[in-house]
């Protein structure tokens, strides 16, 4: 298809971002924070989601963050038990 322009996965993911524009309105000031920081972990796995050609964009943002969260779970659990 000549010519067709690919968004990049940036691009991607502020789309989905756009997409819960209005939810995140909804929330709480302090729970506009926390969907802004999970959408930002997104962004540190850019590569495995520009991978995910089979998956919905937002499976593969949604995907990302969670990776990041079982990485912040981990870590508070080796603080904890030392």
């Amino acid at each position: 298809m000549m010519g067709r322009t690919l968004q990049t996965t940036n691009q991607l993911i502020l789309n989905e971002i756009a997409n819960f524009n209005n939810f995140r309105r909804a929330l709480r000031a302090d729970d506009q924070k926390l969907f802004d920081a999970l959408f930002a972990t997104a962004r540190q796995h850019t590569a495995a989601i520009s991978m995910a050609d089979h998956a919905l964009p937002f499976e593969s943002v949604l995907l990302a963050v969670l990776i990041e969260q079982q990485r912040r779970i981990e870590q508070l659990e080796s603080r904890l038990n030392g």
